[in-house]
């Protein structure tokens, strides 16, 4: 009889079929490992990124990170243009890569230049012809001070000796430790750092500054023209250093200062999908209280600031979407995020449903067919042994017992109606009675069949 549809086959494939769903659920459950560029080495931002990275697999937090340095925020950023790198750490005003979108701002950097009260040094166009400390500095900030400098029709000169000439200012490189004896000896009149304004090292300068001072006051030169700076150099922002924030007593600034500076973002690639950049950011902020303990950077991790939805997606430094959809509390839950998923597997095991019933319909099909089979040959053995000879009742004999066998090697296989296996197992013994009959007729009559014909048709008519 037909074996293609065994139980056991149908348990193999509804088996296969759930290990198939059930891989498909794990794979949209399991963490999501992104590669990030992180720079500059002797930066900051590395140890906050390598914290994030511990945080996140502690957590048991959906995103994992995968970490590729670099030595300069160049390199970062073109890590995640040239598509080596999911996310990265960018500065945007040194390179901004084409399709980086922000998720959340680092550090916010200043440019703070301060000199002793009463230096007379509170504008740009008062540090012509002045000598400027400059103390743990990179190329970009370099760049900054060239900028701003060329703005106000001043030039920068590093190193030299002697006078300075008119509209130059000179700039001086010099160790921390060395900035208390240069402003005793003269040989600085201000110092200048690109610098987060609360960091530590910034809190340091200015005490620095302040105890040179006096009258422990502090200048320090404003850029009152930011917004038309910014128009020109559309990479850097606006920053504002509150009054007091460098002690307040006496209060240090005096009034707030109007500066500018530059960012390290953390941004993502714009194909990035909204719900992974928008995990990304949550997390980021969920987990900032325990980065802290790990390393200071991360209390100055912030939000960009936007108005609209429109200014945030619009505006020179663009917020990913996924990012907004955080910072506005329009996340996607599981339902959104996977309803496709959910909907593909519904449709998928509505049709897989439909198959095994159609399946079992045909089983049940086939297993009355088989049956009717045999019943119909045993019903033509009985017709057939009336009028067979003794030879040919051995080979229907022989053919009864392989029905039987048949029959019972198929009710071991399958589950099969008790009605029906009663009515074949009358068919069976009715057929070998049958059987029987004719051979003791057969020994009666001598083998003469005419007489056996007549004794069924007078058995049958009784």
């Amino acid at each position: 009889m037909t074996t293609a549809f065994r139980p056991e086959r149908i348990f193999l494939v509804t088996s296969l079929v759930l290990t198939v769903a059930a891989a498909v659920a794990l794979y949209l459950l399991q963490a999501t490992t992104l590669t990030i560029a992180v720079a500059p080495r002797d930066g900051t931002e590395p140890a906050l990124i390598r914290a994030y990275a511990e945080a996140l697999k502690t957590a048991h937090k959906g995103v994992r990170l995968k970490i590729l340095p670099f030595d300069d925020v160049r390199e970062s950023a073109k890590a995640l243009e040239a598509g080596q790198a999911d996310l990265a750490v960018v500065r945007p005003d040194v390179d901004l890569p084409s399709n980086g979108l922000t998720l959340a701002i680092l550090r916010d950097q200043a440019m703070l230049i301060a000199s002793p009260a009463p230096s007379g040094i509170t504008t740009f166009p008062g540090l012509a012809r002045k000598r400027l400390g400059i103390v743990a500095h990179r190329d970009a900030d370099l760049w900054l001070l060239k900028n701003l400098m060329g703005y106000y029709g001043l030039s920068l000169q590093e190193g030299g000796t002697g006078p300075i000439p008119a509209g130059q200012v000179r700039l001086v490189p010099m160790a921390e430790e060395d900035l208390a004896g240069a402003f005793a000896q003269k040989r600085i009149d201000a110092v200048v750092a690109v610098i987060a304004p609360a960091a530590p090292m910034a809190l340091r300068l200015v005490g620095t500054v302040q105890a040179a001072s006096r009258t422990r006051k502090v200048d320090f030169v404003g850029v009152e023209d930011g917004p038309a700076i910014i128009e020109r150099l559309p990479r850097l922002q606006a920053v504002t250093v509150p009054a007091g924030l460098f002690g307040g007593s006496p209060k240090v600034p005096e009034e707030e200062v109007k500066t500018v500076g530059a960012s390290y973002r953390l941004m993502a690639k714009a194909s990035m999908s909204r719900t992974v950049a928008a995990d990304v950011t949550q997390h980021l902020f969920e987990l900032r209280s325990r980065l802290s303990d790990a390393t200071p950077a991360a209390d100055y991790v912030a939000a960009p600031a936007y108005e609209t939805t429109a200014e945030a997606t619009s505006a020179r430094l663009p917020i990913h979407p996924g990012a907004i959809d955080y910072y506005e509390r329009e996340q996607q839950g599981f339902i959104e995020r996977y309803g496709d998923w959910v909907y593909l597997l519904a449709v998928l095991g509505g049709g897989f449903g439909s198959a095994l019933a159609w399946l079992r319909q045909r089983l049940r099909r086939l297993r009355r067919e088989r049956i009717d089979v045999v019943m119909d040959r045993l019903l033509e053995i009985l017709a057939e042994a009336r009028g067979a000879e003794a030879a040919g009742l051995d080979a229907l004999t022989g053919e009864v017992d392989a029905l039987a066998a048949d029959v019972v090697r198929y009710t071991r296989e399958r589950e099969t109606d008790t009605r029906t296996m009663a009515a074949v197992m009358i068919a069976i013994e009715t057929a070998r009675s049958t059987i029987a009959d004719c051979r003791r007729m057969i020994g009666a009559t001598g083998g003469d069949a005419e007489p056996r014909r007549q004794a069924f048709r007078l058995s049958a008519a009784e």
